[in-house]
Formats: structure tokens, sequence, C-alpha cells
């Protein structure tokens, strides 16, 4: 019992933490796939899914930074598509640099990246094809068209991209291809793209582009982990999983500690007669320690193997998001191993106010 317990708790908290990482990245689904070192935007945003554009001549302005190796441009909005059978779906649009295509996914399972250079050309991401395919009888693939704001797209290759949080297909194309796609507005220029000199790092690059050009420019790692706290404090996603790891972590304490305490009761007779030939308390206490943390440590084993095999399963369909870093498995371990001493703890109590005559007279 106090083994399927801890095993119990340590599936919920580990299953559960996954998931809401998991979903968190989703979050930065741009952030990687883009992988730019330093994102210049508008003063306002907080978050990379958060567009506020910029004028065009501020392109220029960051470019003639002292520390900037080249900035590019790079557009982002969500779009309508339409499919030949007329369906409508909406779409996230990338428009990438011309000249140079940065910012695109690295990884390519069909069509070659310079294909974007071709006419009315654009790249989507596997899963989102296989979204646009749904309940056709005619699935999408290379070669294929539909339409964006009735402007036609040619899909000339299929790349590997990290899942979006709104779960919208990626479509990339050019940076001006994708202006004359989404409606006319004033400004277009949703993020700048920038790479630091080799002396500068991209927190120093992105300090020294903000005193010259008033922008907002920060390195990816704090505009991943800005997202995640947008995240974080403006959703109730939090509260949701907060609540389930925490309802698993006092189920943990409980049941643990309330078998591991009928377990020293079961066995005052066989302790009190160790303490009656001569075993101190310590002695006692120690074997009580060694005899919890087992129970933990094998408990925690088969908690994270079955939630491990809960993400392979997750693999294929990709539902829920699942994301096991270390920093997890040694989070849940400290949480185990507060339950194991908690009971041990409860059983050291019973232990240390036992008489060896209580035996002898029972």
């Amino acid at each position: 019992m106090l083994i399927s317990a801890i095993s119990f708790c340590t599936l919920l908290i580990t299953q559960q933490t996954c998931v809401f990482a998991g979903l968190m990245r989703w979050t930065t689904a741009t952030l990687q796939n883009t992988q730019s070192p330093v994102w210049v935007m508008d003063p306002k945003v907080e978050q990379v899914n958060e567009v506020k554009p910029m004028r065009d001549t501020d392109l220029a302005r960051v470019r003639s930074v002292t520390g900037v190796a080249w900035a590019v441009p790079f557009y982002f909005s969500l779009q309508q598509a339409r499919l030949y059978n007329g369906q409508f779906k909406s779409i996230q649009l990338f428009g990438l640099d011309s000249a140079t295509l940065l910012g695109a996914p690295p990884v390519l399972i069909e069509g070659r990246l310079q294909d974007l250079w071709q006419d009315k050309a654009v790249i989507i991401d596997k899963v989102g094809l296989a979204k646009f395919n749904e309940g056709n009888e005619k699935p999408l693939k290379v070669g294929d068209s539909f339409d964006i704001n009735d402007h036609e797209a040619r899909i000339v290759g299929i790349c590997e991209a990290a899942r979006s949080f709104f779960g919208y297909p990626f479509i990339y194309t050019t940076y001006e291809r994708a202006i004359q796609m989404a409606p006319k507005t004033r400004r277009n220029l949703s993020f700048i793209l920038v790479q630091p000199i080799e002396s500068l790092t991209p927190d120093q690059t992105a300090l020294e582009i903000e005193k010259q050009t008033g922008l907002k420019a920060v390195s990816e790692e704090k505009f991943f982990w800005s997202t995640i706290w947008w995240f974080i404090k403006n959703t109730g996603i939090p509260i949701s999983f907060g609540t389930t790891i925490l309802l698993g972590f006092i189920v943990g304490i409980t049941v643990s500690g309330q078998t591991f305490y009928s377990f020293i009761l079961e066995n005052l007779g066989n302790l009190g007669a160790l303490k009656a030939m001569g075993a101190s308390n310590g002695l006692i206490c120690r074997m009580l320690i060694i005899q919890a943390l087992f129970a933990g440590f094998t408990g925690y084993g088969i908690g994270v193997g079955l939630g491990s095999i809960f993400g392979f399963i997750t693999l294929k369909s990709g539902q829920p998001p699942f994301y096991m870093p270390y920093e997890i498995l040694l989070g849940t371990l400290a949480c185990v191993l507060l339950i194991c001493i908690l009971a041990a703890y409860l059983g050291i109590r019973r232990i240390s106010r036992l008489e060896p005559a209580e035996v002898f007279r029972a």
C-alpha cells in the first residue's frame, strides 16, 4: 500500500507537470522554429504571440546600431485560408526575408527552402498539412494550391515545426509575398531578427539597440521566459494544473503517512522487543527511515516509469503535449523524499514514546 500510494503520487505529479511544461513550450513555438539570437519589437509587446507592427524604417535604424552583424524583417499574423473544397482554416502566416530566408524552421521534410523564391510559393508544416487534409477526399500535397485572402498559395515544401499553442498551421513565404496576401495596413513589420557581432552577447546587443532606437530588444532566452510568464500570469492554466499536482502531493502524504503509521502499530511488539534487548531509539529510527526511503525510491521509480510510458504513447498523436526535463524529475524526487520523511516522522514519534515494559505487560 505504501509503495502504491507513492507510485500514484509520483505518477500524478510527473504526468501533470510534464503536460504543463509541454503546453508552455507550445506557447513559444514561434521562437523555437525561428531561432534568432535577438528579437526587436514594439515596446508594448509582452510575448511572442502578440504583434504590434513597427514602421518599415525601423529596420534601417536597427541595422545601423553598433554591434549588429545583420538584421532582417520578419512578418507574423493570423489569416484565413480557403481550401479547394471551400472550407476555411485559420493559419499563422510568416514572412521571411526574401534575400536570406532567415527565420525558417531548420528541418524540411519535402522540397527546398530556396523554392520559396518561386512565384506564389509557400511552405507548410507537417502537422498543419494534416489538419488541412482532415476529412478531405483529395489530400493536399507538394504542388497543390489553396487561397489566402483570395491570393493563390502553392505548396512547394513541408517542414517539421514545433506545435503552436493555438493549433493553427504554420505557413511560410517571403516577406513581400506575405504582405501582399495579408490585408493592407500602414505598418507591416512585426519583428526584426538580429544577429550580434562575435564580440558581443545577445543581451549586450539588445541593450545597445534599445539605447539607440527606443525599440524593445530582448535575447531569445529572455523572450522565451517572458512569453511563458505572460501565459502563467494571464491564463488559468497554472491554477488548473497546480491544483491537480497539489492534490497528488496531499494524497501521497495522507495515504503514505497513514499506511506507514499502521505498519508501526502492527509491529509495536517487535520494535518494543528490540528496545528491551538494548536497541537505542536512534537505531530504530534509522531502521524506519531506511524502510520509508526504500518504499519511496521504489514507488518513485514505478511512478516515473508509468509517466514516461504515458509520454511515449502521446508522442505519436502529440496530444496532450508532454515535455520531461530533468528538473521535473528532480522536483518530483524532492516531493517523494518529503513524503517519506513525514511518513517516517509519524512512526518515529510513536516509537520514541514506547516503553519496552509495555511489550512484556501485554
